[in-house]
């Protein structure tokens, strides 16, 4: 099957000037900094944060809390196992324990940056010009003068 290199050359030609205009390139930074810094947040809620939590809790470990709906029969692999159903209600109460870690120091974040940045002037509003009222009768006055 022929292809067609014209097609080719102009399908590469606009996915070049897609991919180089800054929105992309801005999007992409964005991407690569928001894992960075989801890396830097889970490791300091899970290797500083959770300790203290759990020094408060008396080194209660969430995750293993669960309702038990169904015992497990055996072990993995071998026949006739049935593997345990339980809510684990543990886990969940980590999630929100971690949700509510990284929600505040994203909010630490925020507002010192927000202390840092400097601050950018408003524009001055534009002057308001004559009201149509007043030009009507500036119209006026000037069509009288004529006369």
């Amino acid at each position: 099957m022929p292809t067609n290199h014209k097609f080719h050359a102009l399908m590469f030609k606009e996915f070049k000037k897609f991919i180089m205009t800054g929105n992309v390139i801005e999007f992409a930074v964005a991407v690569i900094m928001a894992g960075a810094t989801a890396l830097v947040v889970s490791g300091f809620v899970s290797d500083i944060m959770m300790p203290i939590v759990g020094e408060f809790t008396g080194g209660m470990d969430f995750s293993n809390l669960k309702i038990v709906l169904t015992e497990g029969v055996g072990k993995a692999g071998e026949p006739g196992y049935v593997a345990e159903n339980a809510i684990k209600y543990g886990s969940w109460i980590n999630s929100i324990i971690n949700l509510l870690i990284v929600g505040l120091v994203m909010f630490s974040v925020v507002k010192a940056y927000q202390k840092l940045k400097p601050e950018i002037p408003k524009p001055a509003a534009p002057k308001k010009g004559p009201s149509q009222e007043e030009l009507l009768a500036e119209i006026r006055d000037l069509l009288k003068a004529k006369k």
